[in-house]
This record gives C-alpha cells, sequence and structure tokens, in this order.
C-alpha cells in the first residue's frame, strides 16, 4: 500500500487497489502513473499480464476525484471486449467516486448508446468504429471538454491494414480538445513509435520495458513440427492429454479464420470437450455469453480467433494453443500473452506445419529467444488419425448446410451500407479492378516475351558473324 501512496496516489485509492489484489506496483505502473499525475503524455511499452490498464486506471481516477465533471475520458481499443474488460476495472477501481461510465461498442443498440452519451458519463470505452459513427450522426454530446485520451493497444489503433482505423481515428482527434492528455499503451509499440510521437505532442514521457525477452520468463515456450493434414488428430490428442492430466486447467485454441474457428469448436463437441467459439460473425450477445462461461469455467476450452488475442485478463488460463502459427511476430506476443500473466506460469504451444519454419524464425528473433520442441507420443496421434478426420468432414458439411459463408457475405455487405458504400457498386469496382491488373499483367508479360525475343534475336545474329569471321579468317587449301 505504502509503495502505491509513494506514486502520489490518494489513500483511498491505494485502498481500492489494495482491494482488487494490487499489493505493489508493477515496473510499468511505477514508471508512468507519476508523470501521469503531473500533466504530461504518456506512452508505455510493456510486456502482455504486467499491469498496463491499471497504470492509466489509476491516475485517470485520482484526476477524476479533485474535478468530476462529464465527458472526463475517453478510452479507445480495438476490441468490444475489451472494452467491456477495461469498464469493469474502472467501476471496481472507481466505486467511492460513484463513478458512471459508458460502454459504447458495435453490435449494440445505438439508440440506447446515444442516449448514455448524452447523460454526460465520467468515462467512455469506446471501439473507434461505432464511436466514429455517433459522432458523424449525433450532436446530443460533446467531447470538446475531456482531460484524458487513451488508447489501450495503440499499436492495433493506429497500425494500417485489415481493420484499418484511421479514418474513424481522423473524426475522433478532431472532436476532442487539443488540449487533452494523451496516454498510450500496448505490449508490442515499436512498428508505430513514430504516428504515436505525432499524437502525444504535450510534454511526452516514453517509457519502454527494458527486458530483452518480450514474453514473461512465467511462460513456457514450445513449438509442435506436425504435417498440415494431421494437424488436427495433434490437437486433439493434445487437449486429451492436458485434460487427463490436469482437469482444471483452461485452454485457449487460437485459429485464423472465422470459419475455422467454428469446425473446431463443432469437432471438439463431438469428441466431448468442453468447449465454447469466439469470433466475429457471432452475435455481440453470443461473445459475451462465450466469454462469460469460460471465464466462470462452464467451458474449460474457448477456441477463438485474434479478437481474443489482445489484452483480455483471463486469471485462470494455463495453456494456449496456436492451431496455426502467427504470420506476424506481435500477433503471436499478444496470443501467447493469454497465460502466464501476473507471475503466474502458463505454457504455449504452436502447431508448425512445414511451410511455417520461416515464420518461426521471425517470431524467435522479434522475442529474442528460441522456442523448444514439444515431445508427443506419435502412435497415440496415430490411432485416433481417421476418426478425427472423418469427424472433420462431418462438420465441414453441417457447417456449409448452415449456409456459413453466405452469411458472412451478408456481413460485409451490411458493414458496407453502414460506411455509407453501395456495395453493388464496390463489387463492380473490384471486378473493374481485377480486369485492370490482368490486363497489366498481360502486357508486362507480353513485354518481357517480346524482350526476350529480342535479346534471343541479338545472340543468334553475333553467333551468326562470330561463325562468318572464323571462316573468313581459316587458310585457304591451294
Amino acid at each position: 500500500m505504502a509503495a502505491f501512496r509513494a506514486l502520489g496516489l490518494a489513500p483511498w485509492l491505494t485502498a481500492q487497489a489494495e482491494q482488487l489484489g494490487l499489493a505493489k506496483p508493477t515496473p510499468v505502473q511505477e514508471a508512468c502513473i507519476p508523470p501521469a499525475l503531473r500533466g504530461c503524455d504518456c506512452m508505455g511499452c510493456a510486456k502482455t499480464g504486467s499491469g498496463k490498464t491499471a497504470a492509466f486506471v489509476l491516475p485517470i481516477l485520482q484526476k477524476l476525484s479533485e474535478d468530476p465533471y462529464g465527458i472526463f475520458c475517453l478510452v479507445l481499443t480495438p476490441t468490444r471486449e475489451l472494452a467491456y474488460q477495461i469498464a469493469e476495472q474502472f467501476r471496481v477501481l472507481g466505486k467511492p467516486l460513484g463513478l458512471k461510465d459508458c460502454i459504447i461498442v458495435g453490435g449494440m443498440d445505438m439508440v440506447t448508446q446515444a442516449l448514455e452519451l448524452s447523460r454526460k458519463p465520467h468515462i467512455v470505452i469506446a471501439t473507434p468504429g461505432r464511436l466514429a459513427d455517433h459522432l458523424r450522426s449525433s450532436s446530443t454530446f460533446s467531447l470538446q471538454r475531456i482531460k484524458f485520451l487513451v488508447l489501450d493497444e495503440a499499436d492495433r489503433l493506429l497500425e494500417q491494414g485489415c481493420t484499418d482505423f484511421t479514418k474513424d481515428l481522423e473524426v475522433i482527434l478532431a472532436a476532442v480538445p487539443a488540449s487533452r492528455q494523451t496516454l498510450l499503451f500496448s505490449a508490442t509499440l515499436t512498428d508505430t513509435l513514430n504516428d504515436l510521437k505525432k499524437i502525444a505532442m504535450n510534454k511526452p514521457f516514453f517509457w519502454e520495458s527494458k527486458s530483452e525477452v518480450r514474453t514473461v520468463e512465467q511462460l513456457d515456450q514450445r513449438y509442435l513440427l506436425v504435417p498440415e493434414k494431421v494437424k488436427d488428430a495433434y490437437l486433439v490428442h493434445l487437449i486429451q492429454t492436458f485434460q487427463d492430466e490436469h482437469e482444471d486447467w483452461s485452454i485457449i485454441i487460437f485459429t485464423n479464420t472465422c470459419k475455422q474457428c467454428q469446425i473446431l469448436n463443432m469437432m471438439l463437441k463431438k469428441f466431448s470437450f468442453p468447449s465454447v467459439a469466439l469470433h466475429s460473425m457471432m452475435k455481440q450477445k453470443q461473445r459475451f455469453a462465450a466469454l462469460a462461461k469460460f471465464k466462470s469455467s462452464v467451458f474449460k476450452i474457448l477456441i477463438a480467433t485474434d479478437v481474443a488475442a489482445r489484452g483480455l485478463d483471463i486469471p485462470t488460463v494455463q495453456v494456449v494453443i496456436n492451431h496455426n502459427t502467427p504470420g506476424l511476430p506481435k500477433i503471436y506476443i499478444h496470443r501467447v500473452g493469454r497465460t502466464a500473466r501476473a507471475g503466474r506460469n502458463g505454457i504455449a504451444i504452436t502447431l508448425v506445419t512445414q511451410y511455417d519454419i520461416h515464420l518461426v524464425h521471425a517470431i524467435e528473433e522479434q522475442i529474442k529467444m528460441k522456442l523448444q520442441e514439444f515431445s508427443v507420443e506419435e502412435q497415440a496421434v496415430l490411432n485416433i488419425l481417421t476418426q478425427v478426420n472423418v469427424v472433420r468432414r462431418e462438420c465441414e458439411i453441417r457447417l456449409e448446410a448452415t449456409d456459413f459463408d453466405e452469411k458472412k457475405e451478408i456481413n460485409k455487405r451490411k458493414q458496407m451500407i453502414l460506411e455509407g458504400k453501395d456495395p453493388d457498386l464496390e463489387e463492380q469496382r473490384k471486378a473493374e479492378l481485377a480486369k485492370i491488373k490482368k490486363k497489366n499483367s498481360e502486357f508486362r508479360n507480353r513485354v518481357q516475351l517480346t524482350l526476350q525475343e529480342k535479346k534471343q534475336l541479338q545472340l543468334q545474329r553475333k553467333l551468326k558473324k562470330k561463325v562468318w569471321r572464323k571462316q573468313k579468317q581459316a587458310p585457304t587449301e591451294d
């Protein structure tokens, strides 16, 4: 308790932290809380499970207690599940203040959310897409008086890729005051450091964990080399082994697509494993229910896409299995960070096929350590191989009958309409773009072919000249 007091936190807040089980500050909290209380912009980069959320929640609550008004703070986060988890921490730590918070995420009723925003809650926790929609369509609330802007998982919010938040962030940043205090936190920060520096303009304080290794020491990181076609049999064998040895252990299995996630869940249920799925094709209520059941140990196995890879704090998770090798090292860091949190032990196993060796090397280079091989009983895997393959095929057929791919296409069209785009027009543009690319490719191929033919012709001419010169120089017989 005295350690938190030494950082400049009020007695009531340190008492709340103690009730939550925060005995002493972690390095990221020790480094970032004092400058945040001084009014500095802050950027913190620390390993997963190192207490980054409390590093911004505590100073914000202290400042709010000194001058309470709404809307005091805006927290932006990339996933809906993480938004609810952050809100939970604000509620528990801010209980003596009578804190009012508001969660603005997709998949929920916009009218209800607009009413909540109009009541001026102290803290707004939001995903960028839905908040930007409210700012574009409503004038019932203002962000002009906010004191704090927090970007949690800042690297994910600022990166440009398949889920690009850039346009939404532009709308949000235009709505918040320039005099705000900006706090940025993530486990993988280096790639977007320059972007972050541009946002944090007010006496910025930068702190990065000094540790060479990018993952926690308590995490046992392994790989299992498997042929692509028998990957599922190895997965079933691994789960069975862990369930037999440690019945109370919770396992998260990460996979790369919603369809794969759904198939694996159906397959594991066929083998009577207590599993539940979590992916973006599920309705928001289903996602909350799945996560709640996993957190409360109703189900011991969670099969998820990367929507569960960031920030989620589930203390009971002892094992993380990567069903596919992540394409980017930082995705790996976030996935395996779901276990071995807050000083606990954990194990992460990545299933590596013959096509993934280069990805493992990239991960090892990033985390500054070598993955150790995990050994399994090959014969036990071979014994269940046929059964697993048959069950997998049955599940695929069942899923195809539910029009899963069609639903995904409908969701895409809905998203386009919400963004103000015409889906049919976008489809036409895509088709035209594909035609242009095809024509360009064909043209390049023709040019290359012509150049090769010319080169060949020149070589033939040179060869003929050489032969002709040799014949000319050769002595003629009398």
